[in-house]
C-alpha cells in the first residue's frame, strides 16, 4: 500500500507505517516530502581534499608530459598542505593524467617497410 495513502486513511505516522511494513521515521520523511509538493532541495557541491593542490598536479603532469607518478608527487603536494591519504592522491594524479592523454594524444605511428623485409601471416615460412 502507498505510504501517504495509508496515512490519509489512518492519521498517524506509525500507522501508515505499520500498514506498510516500513518505519514510523521512513513514513514521516516521505509524507512531509509529499506535502511540501515534492521539492527535495539540491545536493550541495562536496569539496575534495585534494581541491588545493589539484592545480599543482595538473602542472606538474603537464611539465613531465604525464610521465610523473603520484608516489614522487605525494611530498610536494603534503609540502603545499595536502592532509588526506595516499590512495586518494593517486586518484587525482590518474585523474590528471587521464586528462593529459585525452588532451594530447600519441597518435597512430605509421609503419615504415624497408626492402628485404616478409609479411609471415601463419608464423610458418613455405
Amino acid at each position: 500500500m502507498d505510504i501517504i495513502a495509508a496515512y490519509r486513511e489512518v492519521g498517524t505516522y506509525r500507522g501508515a507505517a505499520e500498514m506498510c511494513g516500513t518505519t514510523h521515521k521512513t513514513a514521516k520523511r516521505i509524507i512531509e516530502r509529499a506535502l511540501a509538493g515534492d521539492k527535495t532541495p539540491p545536493r550541495k557541491q562536496r569539496n575534495h581534499n585534494y581541491d588545493a593542490v589539484a592545480h599543482l598536479v595538473a602542472d606538474k603532469v603537464r611539465a613531465t608530459h604525464g610521465k610523473i607518478s603520484a608516489k614522487r608527487l605525494l611530498p610536494l603536494a603534503q609540502a603545499a598542505g595536502y592532509g588526506g591519504s595516499a590512495r586518494n592522491f593517486r586518484r587525482l594524479v590518474a585523474q590528471a593524467k587521464q586528462a593529459w592523454r585525452r588532451q594530447n594524444p600519441r597518435g597512430r605511428r605509421p609503419t615504415i617497410w624497408t626492402p628485404g623485409e616478409m609479411l609471415v601471416i601463419d608464423g610458418f615460412w613455405r
